[in-house]
C-alpha cells in the first residue's frame, strides 16, 4: 500500500531540529517544540501499526523518485514495532531530561542534536534499501557523539572518542561491504534482494552475509565486538545513557534481522554461529555486571547480555523464535530505559550511583525503590513481568527447535541477572541510610512522572502479552516468508 506519510516520524523530527536551532535563545520554546514533535511521531508510530496489520507492507517512494533511483521507505510490523517503542522512550527520556535540567538545561544545542538522532533511528527503521541505512547509521553517529560529550569532562571525551573511532570503521566496513554487494547483485534494495541474492554462489552469498552481520555485530555490541559499550554509556548524562543503552544498540539488532532474513533465512550454518555469538554474549556481558560496583555500569554490562537473548531468537530461524525475539525487544527497551532514568533518580537523590556511598534509599525514598524494583524483576525473567514473557517465549521456541545449550545458557543467566539486580537493590536501597543518602530535598516530578509512565507501559506490556506476541508473531512470519511489495 503507497502511504506517503509514514515518513513524517523521520522527516518531522528533522524540521523540529531546524526550528529549535532558529529559537535557541528560548530553552522553553525547544522543550514545547521536542514535546509536541514526539508525541505526533508517536501517534504516527501507532497509526503505522494499525496500518501496517491491515495491509502487511506500507511503501512510499521519496519525492515521486522510482527505485532504484529514489529514496524507498518501507514500514512493515517489525518496523511498526521498533518505531511505537522509540517514540515513546524517546519522548519518554526527553521529559525525564527537562525535569533534570543539567545538560539539557545548560547546552542550547541538545534539543537539535537530540531530535536529530531521533530522525536517524526513525529512518533507519524506515528505509527499503541498505545505503540510505548507511546514511541513517551516519546520521545516529553524529547526533550520539555530540550527546555523549555534552558537558565536556574529560572521561566523556575519551569514552566519546572511542565510540567514534569504533563507529567509523564499522562504517567504512559497512560502506565497502555495500560495494561489494551492489558489484555482486547491482542493487541495494532490500525488496529485490532476496531474488539477486538467490543468484548468487553459495559461498559468495555467505561471505556478504557475514561481512553484514560484523558491521551490525559492532553496532549491537555483540560478543566479541562489545568492548567499547560498557566505557562509553556511563559517562554519558543519564538521559543520553537511558537512550543509547534502551534503544540505539537495538537498532543493530534490527538491522541484523533485515539483513539475515533478506539475504539468506536458511542458512543454518550462520545460524549456529549466532547461537554461539548469543551464549557468550549472555554470559560475558553478566559476569561484567556482576563485577560492577556503580549502578550505570552494571546496567552498561546487563545491556550487552540482554543483547545475547535477541541474537539467541535470530539465530533460531524459526517463526516462534523470531516472534519471542520481537517480543523481547520490544518490552526489553522499555526495561531497560526504566532502570537506567531509576538510576539517574538514585544519583539525583544520593549524589552518587556508587554502591559503596548509597544505602538504605527505600527508607527515603521508597517510590524510587518500587520504581527499581518492577523493572528489574522483569530484566532478570521473573514472572508475571514483560522479561518473563518474553523468556519464556524464547525459551519455548529454542526447545522446540532442540536447541538444549543455548536454552540452559539463557536460564542460568537469568539466575545470575536475578543475583546482580540484587546486589544493587540490597546495596542501594536495603539498610540503614547513610549521611549522603539524602542531598536532593525533592526529585523533579518530570523525572520521577517520565520513569513511572515506563513502568506503567512494562506492565500493560505483561498484561496484554497475549495480543502483543500475537502481533509480533504475524511480524515474523513477513520476515522470513517476504512480505508483499
Amino acid at each position: 500500500m503507497n502511504a506517503p506519510w509514514i515518513a513524517l516520524p523521520a522527516a518531522l523530527p528533522l524540521f523540529a531540529a531546524a526550528v529549535s536551532v532558529l529559537v535557541g535563545r528560548s530553552r522553553r520554546a525547544q522543550r514545547v517544540i521536542g514535546v509536541v514533535t514526539l508525541t505526533v511521531v508517536s501517534g504516527v508510530a501507532v497509526r503505522i501499526a494499525q496500518e501496517s496489520d491491515r495491509h502487511d507492507l506500507l511503501t512510499t517512494q521519496a519525492g515521486g523518485w522510482e527505485a532504484p533511483l529514489g529514496i524507498t521507505l518501507r514500514a512493515d510490523r517489525f518496523t511498526a514495532i521498533m518505531l511505537l517503542v522509540a517514540a515513546v522512550m524517546f519522548l519518554s527520556v526527553l521529559v525525564y531530561a527537562i525535569g533534570q535540567g543539567d545538560e539539557e538545561q545548560r547546552h542550547v544545542g541538545f534539543h537539535p542534536v537530540y531530535l536529530t538522532l531521533v530522525a536517524g533511528v526513525c529512518l533507519a527503521f524506515l528505509t527499503g534499501d541498505l545505503f540510505n541505512l548507511f546514511v541513517a547509521f551516519e546520521v545516529m553517529l553524529v547526533s550520539s557523539y555530540v550527546l555523549l560529550t555534552l558537558g565536556g569532562r574529560l572521561a566523556q571525551v575519551r569514552a566519546g572518542t572511542t565510540y567514534v573511532v569504533i563507529s567509523l570503521l564499522a562504517s567504512i566496513t559497512f560502506l565497502f561491504t555495500l560495494g561489494l554487494l551492489y558489484r555482486a547483485t547491482g542493487t541495494v534494495n532490500m525488496a529485490e534482494l532476496p531474488e539477486a541474492m538467490a543468484a548468487l554462489d553459495a559461498d559468495l552469498r555467505r561471505v556478504l552475509l557475514l561481512l553484514f552481520l560484523g558491521v551490525f555485530g559492532i553496532k549491537a555490541a555483540v560478543f566479541p565486538l562489545f568492548f567499547w559499550l560498557p566505557d562509553s554509556y556511563p559517562n554519558a548524562p543519564t538521559a543520553v545513557t537511558a537512550v543509547f543503552a534502551g534503544l540505539l544498540t537495538k537498532v543493530g539488532v534490527y538491522a541484523m534481522f533485515r539483513i539475515m532474513t533478506t539475504i539468506a533465512p536458511e542458512d543454518t550454518a550462520v545460524g549456529t554461529l549466532l547461537l554461539v555469538i548469543a551464549g557468550l554474549t549472555m554470559v560475558i556481558g553478566v559476569f561484567g555486571a556482576i563485577s560492577q560496583q556503580e549502578i550505570k555500569r552494571i546496567l552498561s554490562f546487563h545491556a550487552v547480555s540482554q543483547i545475547g537473548y535477541m541474537v539467541f531468537g535470530l539465530g533460531l530461524l524459526t517463526v516462534a523464535g523470531l516472534a519471542a525475539a520481537i517480543l523481547y525487544i520490544a518490552q526489553y527497551i522499555v526495561v531497560k530505559t526504566t532502570l537506567f532514568l531509576t538510576g539517574g533518580l538514585v544519583e539525583r537523590a544520593a549524589g552518587t550511583g556508587h554502591l559503596h556511598h548509597v544505602d538504605g534509599m527505600l527508607r527515603t525514598r521508597p517510590v524510587v525503590g518500587m520504581l527499581f524494583l518492577l523493572p528489574a524483576l522483569s530484566l532478570a525473567g521473573v514472572p508475571p513481568f514483560s522479561g518473563f514473557v518474553g523468556k519464556f517465549a524464547l525459551v519455548d521456541a529454542g526447545l522446540a527447535s532442540q536447541s538444549w545449550l543455548i536454552v540452559a545458557v539463557s536460564l542460568a543467566v537469568s539466575i545470575m541477572t536475578l543475583l546482580s539486580m540484587n546486589k544493587i537493590w540490597s546495596g542501594a536501597f536495603l539498610g540503614e541510610p547513610t549521611p549522603n543518602a539524602v542531598v536532593e530535598g525533592r526529585l523533579p516530578v518530570a523525572m520521577v512522572g517520565a520513569t513511572g509512565a515506563l513502568v506503567v507501559i512494562s506492565i500493560a506490556m505483561a498484561l496484554a502479552a497475549g495480543p502483543v506476541y500475537g502481533y509480533a508473531q504475524r511480524a515474523a512470519e513477513s520476515l522470513l516468508a517476504g512480505a508483499p511489495t
